[in-house]
């Protein structure tokens, strides 16, 4: 898959810009699947939450860019209509929208629904990932971003070997004081990015796109 991973969706120019040049052709022109299941596992997402995601309605741009096709991919669905149904949207869509909420609930069902196991038949796909949707791909969220209580630790998907500490600079859990004690914790590497900020993967090439404030922590 070619990854783009950000702290709070399509905020700026240069993320657009990465984005266009992910997906290889305009948004207007892409099909988009886009999953809000992050957000149930989250206490403080409402019942209105995923609606805001889907219909684009919420200050975090992912669905509301200007899609040729849009569609919703629950996951906590996915298990009981049967793959033939299901992978055929997936293998058909440019790009996949992933919300944000608690990428530890997301990583249950991305494997329970067999998602996470779809991933690596997907080289052309774009992975678009807000918050939790792009800490899911990594192999450790830090316990301190693990609010669902039936996860059994904080560790994720391992797609890319990198963590990320999403919306640095927001006061009071996400300074950087905060982010230096996280990447003590994870113990390997990481990236803190704020809502400016995203990182793309491509055949194995991270780089990193940012109009506003970022470090990385090495192992």
């Amino acid at each position: 898959m070619r990854l783009l991973l950000t702290s709070a969706g399509i905020t700026n120019g240069s993320i657009h810009e990465a984005l266009v040049d992910l997906l290889g052709k305009p948004i207007a022109a892409s099909s988009a699947l886009c999953i809000p299941t992050a957000l149930y596992g989250n206490p403080m997402s409402g019942p209105a939450s995923a609606w805001r995601f889907i219909t684009g309605h919420t200050p975090l741009p992912m669905c509301g860019l200007g899609w040729e096709s849009l569609g919703v991919l629950e996951l906590t669905a996915l298990p009981s209509i049967g793959g033939q149904r299901w992978v055929p949207w997936v293998r058909d869509a440019d790009v996949i929208l992933v919300a944000g909420g608690d990428a530890a609930y997301l990583c249950h069902w991305m494997r329970h629904s067999g998602l996470a196991d779809l991933l690596p038949s997907l080289p052309d796909t774009v992975w678009v990932g807000l918050s939790a949707g792009s800490m899911v791909l990594t192999p450790r969220i830090g316990a301190e971003f693990v609010a669902w209580q039936s996860a059994p630790d904080d560790r994720t998907l391992g797609v890319v070997d990198f963590s990320i500490f999403p919306h640095l600079g927001l006061e009071p859990d996400n300074t950087m004081a905060d982010a230096e004690r996280w990447a003590a914790e994870i113990a390997g590497p990481a990236y803190a990015i704020d809502d400016q900020t995203a990182i793309t993967v491509t055949d194995g090439v991270v780089e990193v796109v940012s109009e506003g404030q970022w470090r990385r922590f090495p192992s």
